[in-house]
């Protein structure tokens, strides 16, 4: 597993490939000038095909391996153009000498020709012959590990597009149908029908509030993320339904920093979190619950805090992910949209009283 981290061996394959290729095209066209111009020397086959080709071919996909092992950390890296073309110009030419080294030493150990007989110069002419061979076979074969990897960030990109995408509809259909369930609407409808008598206005504005709360969800468009002050939008339209629906038994507190409202955060995230905290909140001791939503900067980072006075909780994160499938929704969309770099932490508080969830995430 450790391996594939650093190799991709498709791509080793393809090198190979091509560079087996290019020497089907030099033995073709090498038989054609022994066939057409026999008089001219030639070595034999197995000379030719053993020292001249395979072990060529065996320096070449090695060397270039380890230049797509070495270029995918480039890419990795914010190095710029100049100085990662100067580093492939210097490896065009260094991958000549290596080839030339490994061939003389391969003749030296096989008889070819003895240490006395070896000379530098002559060794150097033949470098410099296929010089600018090997800079286009180089460049040649850069150019696919480039073009390979590119492609494959694009594939992994759309892959990733549509994973948000398949969950961003998946949350909404689920908030839809949390929010769509007998008692949610019996509790708000029964909430209107009392308001109507009391406090017409205030029934108007309730339904309002529903109106609106549904019409965001299922037509605020396929964004993954919105601006801060779109997304608190939503969550108002929520709050003000909860606000009916459990009269003076709850008090939400919002605590925003006016300055990040367009900063992105990834959409209908905060309604499952406040959803959570006040469905676990409640219990015989605590019938009247108190939740703050904090949401400020803290070096580069985004926080989100949702903190509820109430009911502890009797597992940890991870069993809370697999039993509830909203917040497992928000953590695979998160992981999705941020990789590794966000956090998203659930737990008692260290007062021993009620809940704390906060989410941090990159500012932008």
């Amino acid at each position: 597993m450790k391996l594939k981290k650093y190799i991709d061996f498709k791509l080793i394959l393809l090198l190979a490939g091509f560079y087996g290729l290019f020497n089907v095209i030099y033995i073709t066209k090498s038989a054609y000038l022994r066939e057409t111009f026999p008089e001219m020397r030639h070595e034999p086959w197995y000379d030719f095909l053993v020292n001249n080709i395979l072990i060529d071919w065996l320096v070449v996909v090695f060397y270039m391996s380890i230049i797509a092992i070495s270029t995918k950390r480039f890419l990795h890296r914010n190095y710029s153009w100049v100085k990662i073309i100067s580093i492939h110009i210097v490896c065009s030419i260094l991958i000549g000498f290596i080839i030339r080294l490994i061939f003389d030493l391969y003749s030296i150990l096989t008889g070819l020709f003895t240490i006395e007989e070896y000379q530098v110069k002559e060794s150097f002419t033949r470098f410099m012959i296929v010089v600018d061979l090997n800079f286009l076979i180089y460049f040649a074969m850069t150019f696919i590990i480039y073009t390979y990897y590119y492609v494959k960030q694009v594939k992994e990109a759309e892959h990733h597009r549509a994973q948000l995408e398949t969950q961003l509809v998946n949350t909404r259909m689920k908030m839809l149908s949390s929010q769509l369930q007998p008692h949610f609407l019996f509790n708000t409808l029964n909430s209107i029908a009392v308001l109507a008598d009391l406090d017409k206005e205030k029934a108007k504005d309730t339904i309002a509030d529903l109106s609106d709360f549904l019409r965001e969800i299922l037509y605020s468009g396929d964004e993954n993320v919105i601006p801060l002050e779109k997304e608190l939008r939503t969550l108002e339209y929520y709050q003000n339904i909860l606000n009916v629906r459990f009269s003076d038994h709850l008090t939400i507190t919002k605590e925003v920093d006016q300055n990040l409202m367009s900063k992105k955060v990834p959409a209908l995230l905060l309604q499952p979190i406040l959803e959570n905290s006040i469905k676990h909140g409640y219990s015989y001791e605590h019938t009247h619950l108190e939740v703050t939503i904090r949401i400020y900067a803290e070096a580069n980072e985004l926080i989100i805090q949702v903190i509820n006075v109430g009911a502890g909780l009797s597992a940890g994160k991870e069993e809370l992910l697999k039993k509830g499938k909203g917040l497992a929704n928000i953590d695979a969309r998160l992981s999705n949209l941020y990789g590794n770099n966000y956090s998203f932490e659930i737990k008692n508080r260290s007062t021993g009283t009620g809940v704390e969830t906060t989410i941090k995430l990159p500012l932008t």
